[in-house]
């Protein structure tokens, strides 16, 4: 596999650490979870347990080992830095400064590991103005701009369905991780990598920043081209109370629905800008997929060019058979389900391991294989 004999320590807790750590471990990385003294890691207790384990905790963590240490005592410092020594990564996911006040932050470990690559994942990033704020998730989201953009058609912003500054924040680890570690092959030295929940979700923007950027004005959400403001990038509620989307704005789609509709007249207003002026269009769509049940519509638009698709349940989405044959979701010995990796290499591909860590092991039981 692609990571094998890459050595990792995460000190990380909650997302955005235990998944970048789940996707080395996948490809063949020995990640050593480090686990605070007392609960240990929180998602471990968090949310809905089948077989006796979090489910949040066997999607993050399997494939894992788990050692606990408490990095405020001499004997919890020491083990840390005996395997720190042989490391070659490390992430951690404290508020900024903490790792240096513990005495486990980078420059105590590059001084005797200079290869080392160090990933420090925070809200806000390690120097700024927002540098020490508490945050999780939807706070970060909210500061970045993009819970605002979760609006619906009463004007008023809605939770976001995903944690995106999560994602976007332990993606961007990944990257840089790699990148790193690619680098050190050629100079020997390994680097530290500085990543913010809130930078990554700003730079995963560009395809919505142009009003701001144009014409220094905020977002009308329901007017624009990626929320509601185009006819055929939109949501439709059906017969029997349930929805879908047209996906695909461009204009050969259109020509092809509203040629099947019968109203090929509407061609035109589909190429007008998203916004007001596309209100005929979507007041016709809204009455057409009023007239028959989410399963007629997908019967009819079989074979149909155009972006369509049913808005299902994330317990749909892991039912359909399709999900299975992509390795997205598979089931233990035990029968738990498990859910895959999105990196699939036709060469080394990934071997996913379903086993947990059992409760985190003493330090003196943990080496690295």
């Amino acid at each position: 596999m692609k990571l094998e004999g890459v050595k990792v320590l995460d000190l990380s807790l909650f997302l955005p650490g235990p998944m970048l750590t789940l996707m080395m471990a996948d490809h063949g990385a020995d990640v050593i979870k480090i686990e605070p003294p007392g609960e240990g890691e929180p998602t471990r207790h968090v949310g809905y347990v089948k077989n006796g384990a979090s489910v949040w905790f066997r999607n993050t963590h399997r494939g894992k080992r788990s050692l606990g240490l408490n990095l405020k005592t001499p004997e919890g410092l020491a083990a840390f830095h005996a395997l720190a020594a042989e490391a070659d990564v490390i992430v951690e996911a404290f508020r900024p400064g903490v790792a240096d006040r513990l005495g486990v932050g980078y420059d105590a470990v590059r001084a005797y590991n200079p290869g080392v690559v160090y990933c420090a994942i925070s809200a806000f990033g390690q120097d700024g103005a927002y540098r020490d704020l508490p945050a999780h998730d939807v706070a970060v989201q909210a500061l970045a701009g993009v819970v605002s953009l979760n609006e619906g058609q009463d004007g008023k912003p809605a939770m976001p369905h995903m944690p995106v500054a999560d994602a976007f924040s332990s993606l961007a680890a990944l990257s840089g991780v790699l990148m790193a570690l690619l680098r050190r092959m050629t100079t020997g030295q390994g680097d530290y990598l500085d990543v913010s929940m809130y930078d990554s979700t700003l730079a995963w923007t560009p395809n919505v920043t142009g009003r701001i950027f144009a014409t220094g004005q905020a977002h009308e959400p329901k007017d624009e081209r990626s929320w509601g403001g185009a006819a055929f990038y939109n949501l439709y509620e059906c017969a029997d109370g349930q929805w879908v989307v047209l996906g695909g704005s461009e204009l050969k789609f259109a020509k092809n629905l509203l040629k099947a509709l019968d109203r090929p007249d509407l061609v035109a207003v589909a190429a007008l800008p998203p916004g007001p002026d596309q209100e005929p269009l979507r007041a016709f769509l809204r009455q057409t997929f009023a007239t028959r049940t989410r399963a007629e519509w997908e019967d009819w638009f079989k074979g149909r060019d155009v972006c369509f698709a049913p808005v299902r349940t994330l317990k749909e989405a892991f039912d359909d058979p399709a999900t299975a044959q992509r390795g997205m979701i598979a089931l233990d010995a035990e029968g738990n389900e498990v859910v895959g990796t999105p990196l699939r290499f036709r060469e080394e591909p990934a071997r996913l391991d379903p086993r947990l860590p059992g409760e985190p092991a003493a330090p003196d039981a943990v080496h690295w294989r």
